[in-house]
C-alpha cells in the first residue's frame, strides 16, 4: 500500500545532512563547548556556527539568537521573560485568540498567578489579526504583543509588519511565534519589526527537542530558569551541541533551498486543495492566498474529521485534524471557533500539510482515495441523515 505522509505542520522527517553532522558531534566533536580545552573549543565552534546558520535564516545577528529546547519553551521565555522584566512599566499582554496553547497557557498562567491582565484579540473568517485591533488594544501600561506569524492549522499568514510597526509606533516589545514560518517562507526580523521570534528545529527537517529565541540587541527579558551563565546568562544547562548543530544545518538548508521548496509545495498545495474541494459541501479554512504554501485545511460537512483521519490512515496517508498538540482532544478547534465556524464544521475539519519530497502522484492519489472516504463516512452519519442525503 502507498504512505504518503502530510503530516508537516506536526512534524519533518530530519534531513540526511542533519543527521550526518549531528552524528559527528555525538561521536567526535563530544566536548562540553563550556570548556576551555580543545574538545570543549570544538564543540563551541560548531555551536557558534549553528548559530550564524540560524540568524541568517531569520535576517538576524549571531549574537542575538538563543538556543532552547523548542518552540513552546521559546514562547514561555519571551511572554515570561518579558513580563517579568517589565513588570515595573506595567502589567498587559496583547495576544490573539488564535496562538498556539503555549502562548495562550503562559498568558493564562500571568493572568491567574501574577496578576496580569490579557486582551485576547478576535480574527476575522480567514483567521486574521486587524493591526488596527492592536492599535486600539494598546493601554500605557501594555509590556507586551504577540501574535503569530502563520497558523499552524490554518496555515493563514498575519500582517505582521504592519502590526509590528504598530508596536514600534507605541514603543511596546513585539514578540512572534514564527514556528512554523521559518523555514517555510522568507522571514526577516528587520522587515517585520519584530523584537522576539520562537523557531523550532522539527518543523524545518531538523531534529525535536531544539529551537531558539530570536531577541533583538536591547530587548529586556528576564530568563525563566536559574544556573550556570550559558547562553550569555538568558538560559542556563549545559547546551545540546548534537541538537543545535542538526538545527543550524536544517537552517541552512532551509535558506538555501528556499525559493524551490516554496515553489514545489506550492503547486502540490493547489492541487490537493482543488481535489479535496471537489468534494461537495467542503470548505477551505484559512486565508485562500495569505497561507503557508505547504498548507491545506478543510471542513467536510456532515463527517467527524476523526473518523476521516484513521480511515485515511487505513489508507496509508498520515494527516491530522487540527494541531499535533491537540490531537486527542475532544474538544473543537480553537482556532476555527475563534474565525466563526460552529462546532460541527470545527469537529468536521482535515489538515493536510505537504513537505518538499513529496509528489504529484502522493497527491493524486490524496484525492483519488478521500471522495470514497467521505462518501462511505457520510452514508453512515446521524448528522446526514437528520438533512438530505449527501
Amino acid at each position: 500500500m502507498r504512505r504518503v505522509y502530510l503530516d508537516h505542520a506536526a512534524t519533518t522527517p530530519v534531513r540526511k545532512e542533519v543527521v550526518d553532522v549531528m552524528t559527528r558531534y555525538m561521536l567526535d566533536v563530544f566536548g562540553n563547548p563550556s570548556s576551555i580545552h580543545q574538545f570543549g573549543r570544538e564543540a563551541r565552534k560548531g555551536m557558534e556556527e549553528a548559530r550564524e546558520h540560524v540568524a541568517s535564516l531569520v535576517g538576524a545577528q549571531p549574537e542575538e539568537i538563543v538556543f532552547t529546547s523548542g518552540g513552546t519553551e521559546s514562547d514561555n521565555m519571551a511572554v515570561r521573560g518579558v513580563a517579568e522584566a517589565l513588570e515595573k512599566k506595567g502589567n498587559h499582554i496583547i495576544t490573539s485568540a488564535i496562538e498556539h496553547h503555549a502562548i495562550l497557557h503562559t498568558c493564562e498562567y500571568l493572568e491567574k498567578h501574577r496578576g496580569y491582565e490579557v486582551t485576547y484579540l478576535p480574527v476575522d473568517y480567514f483567521g486574521m489579526v486587524s493591526p488596527d485591533d492592536v492599535r486600539a488594544a494598546i493601554r500605557p501600561s501594555t509590556v507586551l504583543v504577540t501574535v503569530m506569524m502563520a497558523n499552524n492549522e490554518v496555515g493563514t499568514i498575519q500582517r505582521l509588519a504592519e502590526i509590528g510597526l504598530v508596536c514600534r509606533e507605541a514603543e511596546v516589545t513585539f514578540h512572534s511565534d514564527a514556528v512554523q514560518a521559518a523555514g517555510a517562507i522568507p522571514v526577516d526580523v528587520e522587515d517585520l519589526a519584530v523584537d522576539l521570534m520562537s523557531l523550532s528545529g522539527h518543523k524545518m527537517y531538523g531534529p525535536k527537542g531544539v529551537g531558539a529565541l530570536y531577541i533583538r540587541k536591547g530587548t529586556k527579558i528576564r530568563p525563566i530558569a536559574y544556573g550556570g551563565a550559558h547562553e550569555k546568562q538568558r538560559r542556563p544547562g549545559t547546551e545540546g551541541v548534537p541538537g543545535i548543530v542538526g538545527l543550524g544545518e536544517a537552517a541552512r538548508l532551509a535558506r538555501a533551498e528556499m525559493d524551490s521548496r516554496v515553489s514545489h509545495v506550492r503547486y502540490l498545495r493547489d492541487r490537493l486543495i482543488s481535489g479535496l474541494l471537489e468534494v461537495e459541501e467542503t470548505r477551505l479554512n484559512g486565508h485562500p492566498s495569505h497561507r503557508l504554501p505547504n498548507n491545506s485545511n478543510v471542513s467536510v460537512a456532515y463527517v467527524e474529521g476523526e473518523s476521516m483521519l484513521l480511515n485515511l490512515d487505513m489508507a496509508g496517508i498520515g494527516c491530522s485534524s487540527g494541531s499535533a498538540c491537540t490531537s486527542g482532544s475532544l474538544e473543537p478547534s480553537h482556532v476555527l471557533l475563534a474565525m466563526g465556524l460552529d462546532h460541527e464544521e470545527a469537529h468536521g475539519s482535515l489538515r493536510m500539510t505537504l513537505g518538499y519530497e513529496n509528489t504529484v502522484e502522493d497527491v493524486d492519489y490524496v484525492i483519488g482515495v478521500f471522495p470514497g472516504i467521505v462518501k462511505r463516512l457520510r452514508e453512515m452519519s446521524p448528522l446526514a441523515r437528520k438533512g438530505e442525503p449527501r
